[in-house]
């Protein structure tokens, strides 16, 4: 069915522009998830005017793909022309109104192209994907209109992701701001409705905190502030009947962002769940990466799923309990991170964040804070992305089926 497939190249054409006179001073790299970014290239002292301008409408790609993984690194510059590396790549559609470069973009994000790419990649030492190989890509190009079309349906989806993380970002700085003022600063609802340390609320010092708090509240340690502490364990590899069924979710540090956390990367089989010391975390659980540059990062479960050694996953009562320490973690995670010790990989022990103070408010306020409603909604809205995101691929894997489906029709 690729008869009817049309070489790139016959559409495209090289853009070879350099920065003369170093008049464009933002330069850029590009990341594999396809989008540019600030580049980490010291350039103090560097001459810039070797280096290759991107304008507006143009794609640019790093030809290099030895260190990239499984991803070509390549882009729509659709902001303020920028530069790029000598070694980079660019180019633009011949006409907009024959190949969409939007619609040539949506190409670039599939998978299969990312295969090909690699697959065509060539060298000894290191491998490259120039732009003569570029020029050999074959695609369905189909009428204009029907490139609109698709554009405009990837689009809403797109959309609506960008709008749920915004709605998800918004969500989380208004309840860390929250717990901030009612934990931090002590200005939560007294009894007549008022901001309490303000209007006179009585407060005690606290030799543990170093500080003064409220009258009648109290410090625990997070070992007696919760149900239960469980860290994780990996299933060894060298058995694949612990890894051969999608039995039970298995979570990884990286995994942990700050986030709330629906779904996992890999999974285990039952008989990896037995046969190791991964242990099973239920729904609310709090988790606190242990290991490396990740430790001190926290991560709020809402499905069942088992962990590795360097996570720490902290059990409580009630989901309210659960939230309130969420959002302490959260409060104090720069000087959990920095309390991580060790030689070639800092980590934080569990018997650390078993000893973690927290304050414990009295008169059930944990209970009447409106954190695990924030967590509900950040969930809606991260099941609503997983699914959208799921679309985006369906979108993209659709492509290929253009002009068979115009075979077809004929």
């Amino acid at each position: 069915m690729t008869s009817n497939y049309k070489r790139l190249g016959d559409y495209i054409e090289p853009c070879d522009e350099k920065n003369t006179g170093n008049l464009i001073k933002s330069l850029k790299g590009i990341s594999n998830r396809k989008y540019f970014q600030k580049a980490k290239t010291n350039t103090i002292g560097v001459d810039l005017s070797k280096y290759r301008v991107v304008r507006t409408g143009q794609f640019a790609f790093n030809r290099a793909t030895t260190r990239n993984g499984d991803k070509i690194s390549i882009a729509l510059r659709k902001g303020k022309d920028c530069i790029v590396s000598p070694s980079y790549r660019i180019f633009k559609s011949k006409d907009e109104n024959i190949l969409n470069s939007e619609y040539l973009m949506m190409w670039f994000r599939r998978p299969e192209f990312d295969r090909y790419a690699r697959f065509k990649s060539h060298g000894s030492a290191h491998e490259f994907f120039d732009y003569d190989e570029m020029c050999e890509v074959e695609l369905p190009i189909p009428s204009i209109d029907k490139q609109r079309k698709i554009i405009k349906e990837y689009k809403t989806v797109v959309n609506r992701v960008n709008l749920n993380k915004q709605l998800n970002q918004k969500l989380e700085e208004t309840a860390q701001a929250l717990y901030k003022h009612w934990f931090v600063d002590f200005e939560f609802p007294s009894a007549e409705g008022k901001p309490y340390k303000s209007s006179g609320g009585e407060m005690i010092y606290n030799e543990e905190l170093d500080k003064e708090i409220p009258v009648g509240w109290s410090v625990e340690s997070v070992k007696d502030f919760s149900k239960d502490m469980k860290s994780g364990g990996t299933p060894s590899r060298t058995k694949p009947h612990f890894w051969n069924q999608k039995d039970v979710p298995w979570l990884k540090t990286g995994e942990i962002k700050n986030n709330i956390i629906i779904t996992s990367r890999e999974w285990i089989s039952k008989d990896g769940l037995n046969g190791s010391s991964a242990k099973l975390l239920p729904i609310n659980t709090v988790l606190m990466s242990m290991y490396g540059v990740n430790a001190g990062e926290i991560g709020f479960l809402k499905f069942e799923t088992t962990t590795n050694q360097a996570c720490c996953g902290v059990i409580c009562e009630r989901i309210e309990e659960s939230a309130y320490l969420y959002y302490h973690f959260l409060n104090n995670q720069e000087y959990n991170h920095s309390q991580a010790i060790g030689g070639a990989q800092q980590n934080l022990s569990k018997d650390y964040i078993e000893n973690i103070k927290i304050l414990k408010p009295n008169n059930d306020l944990i209970y009447k804070t409106p954190f695990s409603s924030f967590i509900d909604k950040r969930e809606n809205l991260t099941k609503e992305s997983l699914t959208l995101q799921g679309l985006q691929s369906l979108l993209l894997a659709k492509m290929t089926k253009l002009e068979v489906e115009k075979e077809l029709a004929n």
